[in-house]
């Protein structure tokens, strides 16, 4: 039988993990009841208790209680749980994790849940649900669900909230995976609309060479979560196209993967190729919600819920020299590749983010840091340009089997 580890403040929402409880029962789910709440008595008895939790964080209950800082509760409580749940899946006792909760209670789940291997079920029916996410997901593939009411106990809408969970739960911790191709090594590439042609044309090339590749967004998290893998051992071999996430970090943009992007596969000596795709922008929502200071710069709708804005000189000249003190501390092979004619599909002439001396200023400052023995390939050609991913599957096919001969990965 499936176990299902249901994680939850049983103080406040004791009743509604006993219904969870019965639900998953009920379909045949073996149940873990882990309490990590701090305050009143559980409203129904756990599997694992809070002092458990507690311990498990290197922290006393009472002392937790006494001392009256709910958030210094929650932080450690959640430090706990997350020992907790990867105890219990590496003993083979874990399928899955479901939650509920507001603020504090997703809070303690979600950091439990994002100590958890990626494909192992994570959901959360939270009231938090509805509004930015990523504090609670993060770089993983946490899945939360929107409580609509309260979860304040069980009525007409929460039962039919919970018992949707309670299927999902089920359905995903008995479910067998489909079964993959083993044995091929994963090359991680990064992905933006403004650069989907070349990093198209790369994967089709690299499934042909015989690599299996997994695209991320470049969204902040999508970065995230591609150099999460590479330092859990998944990713072996990087094709860094879309190094976007990095304007947004210096600019103040929305889709930020913070300071630390880009320097995970060369702390790991992981065979990387590098570009500089849509380092021409940095992103905001909708036009309306642009900061005041950013009114008059080169502003562009990419869709209703997306505004581009273009980079300036300054700001690419201090992209360029961020990117070259990153690759110059690579311990591994790595090949920046310059697209002379643009890094997006909007930076090319006749587009309306075509600016040569932005372009210019990025060069330049890459120079400037640059460790003369990193490995630089200029092409006449803007990044879309197919013999531009041609060049760079090359360039990563040669550092990847001289990187494998060498023995540092079968």
């Amino acid at each position: 039988m499936a176990t299902v580890v249901l994680l939850g403040t049983l103080d406040t929402k004791g009743d509604e993990y006993a219904f969870l409880r019965s639900l998953l029962g009920a379909q045949g789910v073996e149940t873990i009841l882990v309490d990590a709440g701090v305050l009143g008595e559980p409203r129904t008895a756990p599997d694992v208790s809070r002092e458990e939790v507690a311990r498990a964080a290197g922290a006393d209950i009472r002392a937790l209680a006494e001392a009256g800082d709910r958030g210094a509760a929650v932080e450690t409580m959640a430090r706990g749980a997350a020992d907790v749940v990867t105890r219990l899946h590496a003993e083979g006792r874990l399928d899955g994790v479901l939650a509920l909760g507001g603020s504090g209670g997703s809070a303690i789940a979600a950091e439990a849940m994002r100590a958890l291997p990626v494909g192992v079920p994570k959901l959360i029916v939270s009231t938090m649900a509805s509004g930015d996410t990523r504090p609670y997901v993060g770089a993983t593939d946490v899945t939360m669900t929107y409580s609509v009411v309260d979860i304040a106990g069980i009525n007409a809408v929460s039962s039919r909230i919970l018992a949707n969970a309670a299927a999902a739960m089920a359905g995903m911790a008995t479910s067998e995976p489909p079964p993959v191709e083993s044995g091929k090594p994963l090359v991680g590439a990064s992905m933006f609309g403004v650069t989907t042609p070349c990093v198209t044309a790369a994967r089709e090339r690299l499934e042909e060479l015989g690599y299996e590749v997994l695209v991320f967004h470049a969204t902040g998290t999508g970065g995230q979560s591609m150099e999460a893998l590479m330092r859990d051992g998944f990713i072996t071999a990087s094709l860094d196209v879309t190094t976007t996430e990095l304007a947004d970090d210096l600019v103040g943009g929305v889709l930020s993967a913070g300071p630390d992007r880009l320097e995970a596969a060369g702390e790991l000596g992981l065979p990387q190729v590098v570009s500089l795709g849509a380092l021409d922008m940095v992103n905001f929502g909708p036009f309306e919600s642009v900061p005041a200071e950013f009114k008059d710069r080169v502003l562009y709708k990419h869709n209703p819920t997306v505004t581009l804005m273009r980079t300036t000189p300054a700001e690419c000249a201090e992209l360029g020299r961020r990117i070259g003190r990153k690759l110059s501390r690579a311990t591994g092979p790595v090949t920046l590749f310059l697209p002379l004619r643009g890094v997006s599909l909007i930076a090319v002439e006749g587009q309306p983010f075509h600016d040569p001396d932005a372009d210019r200023a990025l060069f330049d400052g890459l120079r400037e840091t640059l460790d003369p023995g990193v490995d630089v390939r200029e092409l006449d050609a803007d990044i879309n340009d197919p013999a531009f991913a041609d060049a760079m599957v090359d360039t990563l096919h040669e550092h990847y089997r001289a990187w494998a001969a060498e023995g540092v990965r079968a």
